[in-house]
């Protein structure tokens, strides 16, 4: 008989099914919940960068991968730029990773993590780079990151790193507008690749930016050569501006050094640009004379025998008046078109005025100088040899002549003394007012012209003693004019007197070359040598053609109304070739016959600056005067008591500080004449 289970064991199929349903169900109410921990979790625990490669970056960002928008906060969204993994690896930054520059992406999802915003530094980067570099010694052999730094120092200076006017928190023009930072490679200079680089840098500046300014250059003689022939040599943007220091163009630093560049590849012209005086004061550091796209444009330029140029004949004129409006400078006159701005003396078929006038300027200072410095070195020569030899005159005894004790030879009066320091003060000042212009692109030359107040002011110096030099020699030829009205019945103009070239004075030159070859006996002279008619006869060459010539660029719009524009290129060679002979002449030359001779020495001969000498040194250099004076019984007449110890001291110290700042002059000259050959 079998026995009856309990109720639990028949209970037992019913409650199994019941207890997984509960665990079914309870599982499916958890599984949102496991989900959403994992997702956390996932949030919590961003993949490893090593997995952020350029290969896994472009499989979204890539050339050939679907566009990608992102939204913005106050406007569509916005497309990212296509990334191509073959140029971006042909680049400098090739063996870099994306997330080297994009710091902020934390994970590869689409929709990536940003952990900050991104602030892309590339100057700080580069920096870091180089610095490291020379801590550990690799600096010489990274050329190119050194440029990249010195750029970079450069560019944080320019006009691009100021604030944007629209938008204050940008620069006007960032590293990245102008260097694509995926694919970035300027090619080295020299080669091909930089020849064909150089002709995108127009479409760069010009679309993004420049519109207006790529408009005008399109249709210039430079765009056209460059987008339309394909000319690599023609200039760009960059010639002109530069790359990394562009720089507002309505300041000074910026006019000069794009008139610079345009000498970059127009050098003919850029020299003969310096040599005018629009070029000079460039040359000693103003902007405020013409440069060469005041007159031929900037962007636009076109050849100058195109009706549209600035400088054609039918323009010339209004393109002076924009700079010579009578205002700003003197109003430019008719002449001033026929002005030649780039005229030479090398081209006698072009500029034959131009050619003649250097051409005989030339031969002057070659025969001038040839005559009076072979003269000087063989005086030099029998001077030591004599002394060598041991002769020596013998003095005057001033008892015999019954001459008191004291007694000096009167040879110049107040008004000669006074006319001769306002000559040789007023020339030296005009040298050196002159001289910085004439050799503006020296060393010195801008820092004299700094020194004395700008180009404006040097010019207002150099003309008021232009105008002391003028008048002291206008009142000089009154002077003499009376002399001889007063004196016509008397005077013997070519009597011993006189300063009037005689026969004695050809007889004296060919016995002082006798004397220098040990010929014959040294010639003694009367009342003036014709070393001194020289000196004396040379400023009414010299102050005609110097004088002449400056006032023709003193007044220019006068002169312009009656004479064609070529009489100033011809003003400038005569006056700057002139004023260059009379300094040195007298700086050599006058120096040696008046303070260096061996029979004057030590300097300084100082009877220009007392009046008088010593009867042994009137006999010594005047013997004929000396004698004929004697014979007649008028040497008395002409003497005077000798000067006082304070005017003697007085007249040495004023003597060497005219010679020493003629030989400061001399020294610059001479800097300014080699530094140009």
């Amino acid at each position: 008989m079998h026995k009856r289970r309990p109720a639990l064991e028949e209970a037992t199929p019913r409650t199994w099914r019941a207890s997984v349903l509960n665990f079914a169900a309870a599982l499916l109410m958890a599984v949102p919940a496991l989900v959403s921990s994992s997702v956390r979790a996932a949030d919590e625990a961003p993949s490893a960068k090593a997995e952020l490669t350029v290969s896994s970056c472009v499989q979204c960002h890539g050339a050939d991968a679907d566009a990608i928008k992102v939204p913005v906060p106050d406007g569509k969204p916005r497309t990212l730029r296509a990334v191509d993994e073959a140029a971006f690896r042909a680049g400098v930054h090739g063996r870099m990773n994306c997330v080297d520059c994009h710091t902020n992406v934390a994970d590869n999802s689409k929709a990536h993590q940003l952990t900050a915003p991104l602030k892309l530094d590339c100057g700080s980067c580069h920096e870091a780079l180089w610095q490291a570099a020379q801590k550990d010694g690799t600096a010489k052999s990274k050329p190119r990151l050194e440029n990249v730094v010195r750029n970079l120092a450069a560019y944080r200076d320019s006009f691009h790193a100021r604030p944007d006017t629209d938008h204050p928190d940008r620069p006007k023009a960032s590293c990245d507008q102008c260097h694509d930072t995926h694919s970035f490679n300027v090619p080295a200079k020299g080669t091909a690749q930089h020849a064909e680089w150089r002709k995108t840098t127009p479409a760069l500046c010009g679309e993004s930016c420049h519109e207006d300014q790529l408009e005008d250059y399109s249709a210039s003689i430079h765009g056209v050569a460059v987008l339309e022939k394909g000319k690599t040599d023609a200039a760009v943007c960059v010639d002109c501006h530069t790359t990394h220091e562009i720089e507002n163009t309505s300041k000074d630093p910026t006019k000069l050094l794009i008139t610079s560049n345009c000498g970059g590849c127009h050098e003919d012209q850029y020299k003969t640009y310096r040599a005018t005086y629009h070029g000079q004061v460039h040359s000693l550091g103003y902007a405020n004379t013409a440069k060469c796209f005041d007159c031929h444009g900037s962007h636009g330029i076109v050849k100058v025998d195109d009706p549209k140029s600035k400088v054609s004949e039918a323009n010339r004129l209004d393109t002076c008046k924009k700079c010579h409006d009578g205002k700003k400078a003197v109003l430019a006159a008719s002449g001033f078109t026929s002005f030649a701005p780039h005229g030479h003396g090398g081209d006698f078929g072009k500029y034959p005025q131009i050619w003649l006038a250097t051409k005989g300027m030339a031969g002057l200072l070659i025969g001038t100088f040839a005559f009076f410095w072979v003269h000087l070195l063989l005086w030099l020569y029998r001077e030591f040899k004599e002394r060598a030899a041991g002769r020596v005159e013998t003095r005057v005894n001033v008892a015999e002549l019954g001459v008191p004790a004291g007694k000096h030879f009167r040879r110049f009066g107040p008004w000669e003394r006074l006319g001769h320091l306002l000559f040789a003060v007023s020339l030296m000042i005009l040298t050196l007012t002159g001289m910085t212009l004439m050799y503006a692109e020296t060393a010195w030359a801008p820092v004299v012209v700094r020194a004395l107040g700008g180009p404006q002011v040097t010019a207002i110096i150099h003309r008021v003693n232009a105008v002391v030099f003028t008048v002291v020699f206008v009142i000089h030829v009154l002077w003499v004019f009376g002399y001889l009205v007063r004196n016509w019945k008397t005077f013997r103009i070519f009597g011993p007197e006189s300063v009037v070239p005689n026969l004695k004075d050809l007889q004296d030159v060919i016995g002082m070359f006798r004397w220098f070859f040990g010929k014959g006996e040294k010639p003694s002279f009367e009342r003036w040598t014709y070393w001194e008619k020289f000196d004396y006869w040379a400023p009414f060459w010299g102050v005609t053609i110097v004088g002449v010539s400056g006032f023709m660029m003193w007044f220019p719009t006068q002169v312009a109304t009656y004479l064609p524009g070529w009489v100033f290129n011809v003003a400038v060679i005569a006056h700057g070739e002139e004023a260059f002979l009379a300094a040195v002449f007298l700086f050599t030359v006058h120096f040696f016959n008046n303070h260096f001779r061996p029979d004057k020495l030590p300097p300084p001969d100082i009877v220009m600056f007392t009046g008088t000498l010593s009867l042994d040194d009137f006999r010594r250099h005047h013997r004929e005067q000396y004698e004929r004076l004697l014979a007649s019984g008028e040497l008395e007449k002409h003497l005077v008591d000798a000067p006082s110890a304070p005017m003697t001291w007085a007249s040495k110290l004023l003597g060497l500080v005219l010679i020493g700042f003629g030989l400061l002059l001399l020294v610059l000259v001479g800097i300014g004449f080699f530094g140009a050959l």
